[in-house]
C-alpha cells in the first residue's frame, strides 16, 4: 500500500458527516479524509491537500455520484464563506443529525438511558436571521461587505447571504455603494488604519424596524447626514441609525461608545406576546419564530400553572422571564451585565409587567448570587428555576447551589449540547432527575442546534 501524500488523486466513498460540514471517507491507509462539500453517500475524485499522521484534508474535484441526501442550490453565496455547513444536505438529514449529535453527548457523559426528542423546527431555512455583523473591506470595484472565510480574516462577499434577510443585503449594498463613491476607505487590520471596519444590522422581526450601526475606526462618519438621507429614502424600514467607535486594535466587532445619528438608540421587537426594547448590544435570540418555539417549550416544563416564585439566571434582557410571567406568581431575573438589568427593567415597564424584578448578579458567584435580592427580602425558596447559560455551560458550584437549595424543578435552555449533557451528569448526582431533552433548530444550516430539558429534584 503506498503512502499517502499531499498531491495525491483519490476515487472516494464517503461515508459520514460531521458538525462542521465536512463529508468523511476513507483513503486507502485507512485514514480519515475530511472533504468540505461533501455529503455522506457520494462518491467523489478528490485531491489530497493536507496529510497528518491520523487524518488526511482533501478538495472536491469532481462529484462522481450523487448521495441521495443531496441538494445544491440552497444559497448563491461562495462556499467558502463557510456559514452553511448543511447547505447540501436535505433539510431532513440535517434534522437527524443534530438529534444524533446531542444523543452522542450524552451518551459521551454517562447518560444513555436519557431521551433525546426529535428535533423541533419552524421549517423556515431561509432568511431568519435578525442580525448581522458584515466586515467591511476594499477590492478593484471598492468596498464590499461580507463574512470572513473559515479560519480566516479573508472577506467573501455576502450579499447574497440565504441565512439573511433580503434586505439586509441591499443596505449592505447601499452601505458600500455610497462609501465607495465617497472614496472613503476600509479599515486594514494589518496596518491599523482605514475607517470602515463593519456594517451592524439587526431588525425586529415583529414590527418591522431595522438597526443600522456602522463601526468605525474613528469618531465621526463622514457625510453622515447625507448618507442616513439616502439610507431612509432606499429603506424606509430603517428606524435607528447609530456610529459605534472602535480604535482598538481588536477582533471585537463593538466597542462601548455609541453616537446617535438617527432616531433611537435601540428597535424593538414583539416576541412571545411581549414587546422588547433591542439595545445595540443586548443579547437577543437571532431567530425570531424558532425563539417563540423555545421558550414556549420552556414554559410548559415550568409546570407553572399562575403561581410560585420563578428565578431566571443569566437573564439578559429578561426575555425569557418575561415571556413566562403570567405563568408565574412573581419572577425574579439575575444576569452579571449591568446594562442588560436595565434593559429587563425597562422591557418589564413597557409590558406592565408588575410581578418582576431584575437585580445584578454572577452566576459564578454562587453564594453571593442571591445576595442582592435576599438582603431586601429575606432566603427565596424558588420553585423554578431557568438556566440559560453561554456556551461554556454552568459553573459547577452554581449546579451545587441550587441542589443544596433543594430548588424543586430546574429548567435548562443550552446551545452547548456537550456543557448541557455535564451538567444534567453533575445535577443527577445531586439528587434530580433527567426528563426528555428536547432539540429545538434556532440556527437551519448550521451546525449549531439548542435543547431545553426539566430536572426535577428527587
Amino acid at each position: 500500500m503506498s503512502e499517502l501524500r499531499k498531491g495525491d488523486e483519490l476515487l472516494l466513498e464517503v461515508t459520514d458527516l460531521n458538525n462542521l460540514g465536512c463529508g468523511v471517507a476513507h483513503a486507502p491507509d485507512g485514514r480519515a479524509v475530511f472533504l468540505a462539500g461533501a455529503v455522506a453517500g457520494d462518491t467523489v475524485r478528490a485531491l489530497v491537500i493536507k496529510v497528518n499522521k491520523t487524518f488526511a484534508v482533501g478538495k472536491v474535484l469532481e462529484l462522481v455520484k450523487a448521495s441521495p441526501d443531496r441538494v445544491d442550490g440552497y444559497c448563491d453565496a461562495p462556499a467558502s464563506c463557510g456559514g452553511c455547513v448543511y447547505r447540501y444536505l436535505t433539510y431532513e438529514r440535517e434534522l437527524e443529525l443534530k438529534r444524533e449529535l446531542v444523543t452522542h453527548m450524552f451518551r459521551k457523559a454517562g447518560l444513555s438511558d436519557v431521551t433525546v426528542e426529535p428535533v423541533r423546527t419552524t421549517g423556515q431555512t431561509m432568511g431568519y436571521r435578525n442580525k448581522a455583523e458584515y466586515p467591511i473591506t476594499g477590492g478593484k470595484t471598492g468596498l464590499y461587505g461580507g463574512f470572513y472565510a473559515a479560519k480566516t480574516h479573508r472577506v467573501v462577499p455576502g450579499e447574497a447571504c440565504s441565512l439573511q434577510p433580503t434586505i439586509f443585503g441591499e443596505i449592505l449594498h447601499t452601505f458600500c455603494d455610497f462609501y465607495t463613491k465617497k472614496g472613503v476607505p476600509a479599515y486594514d487590520e494589518e496596518t491599523g488604519t482605514g475607517l470602515i471596519r463593519h456594517l451592524y444590522l439587526r431588525q425586529g422581526v415583529g414590527t418591522g424596524e431595522i438597526m443600522v450601526c456602522p463601526v468605525i475606526n474613528g469618531r465621526e462618519l463622514p457625510h453622515a447626514l447625507e448618507f442616513v438621507g439616502e439610507l431612509l429614502q432606499k429603506h424606509p424600514t430603517v428606524t435607528s441609525v447609530l456610529v459605534n467607535e472602535n480604535k482598538k486594535r481588536t477582533n471585537v466587532v463593538l466597542r462601548e461608545i455609541y453616537h446617535t445619528l438617527y432616531g433611537n438608540p435601540y428597535i424593538e421587537d414583539i416576541l412571545c406576546g411581549k414587546r422588547f426594547r433591542i439595545a445595540p448590544a443586548s443579547f437577543y435570540q437571532v431567530n425570531h419564530d424558532a425563539a417563540e418555539l423555545l421558550y414556549g417549550l420552556a414554559a410548559e416544563r415550568t409546570g407553572l400553572d399562575g403561581t410560585g416564585l420563578l428565578l431566571d439566571l443569566y437573564c439578559g434582557a429578561g426575555t425569557i422571564g418575561l415571556s413566562m410571567a403570567e405563568r408565574a406568581g412573581e419572577v425574579i431575573g439575575i444576569e452579571i451585565v449591568p446594562a442588560a438589568v436595565k434593559c429587563a427593567n425597562v422591557n418589564k415597564t413597557l409590558n406592565g409587567i408588575k410581578n418582576a424584578a431584575f437585580y445584578c448578579g454572577d452566576a459564578a458567584n454562587a453564594q453571593g448570587l442571591l445576595a442582592p435580592v435576599e438582603c431586601q427580602r429575606g432566603t427565596l425558596h424558588p420553585d423554578v428555576v431557568i438556566l440559560d447559560p453561554p456556551r461554556k455551560g454552568c459553573d459547577a458550584q452554581l449546579l451545587h447551589f441550587l441542589a443544596s437549595r433543594n430548588v424543586p424543578r430546574i429548567v435548562y435552555v443550552s446551545c452547548g449540547p456537550d456543557t448541557l449533557a455535564r451538567d444534567c451528569a453533575l445535577l443527577r448526582k445531586l439528587g434530580y432527575e433527567i426528563g426528555p431533552v428536547t432539540p429545538v433548530d434556532l440556527f437551519p444550516r448550521t451546525g449549531h442546534v439548542e435543547s431545553v430539558v426539566c430536572l426535577t429534584r428527587r
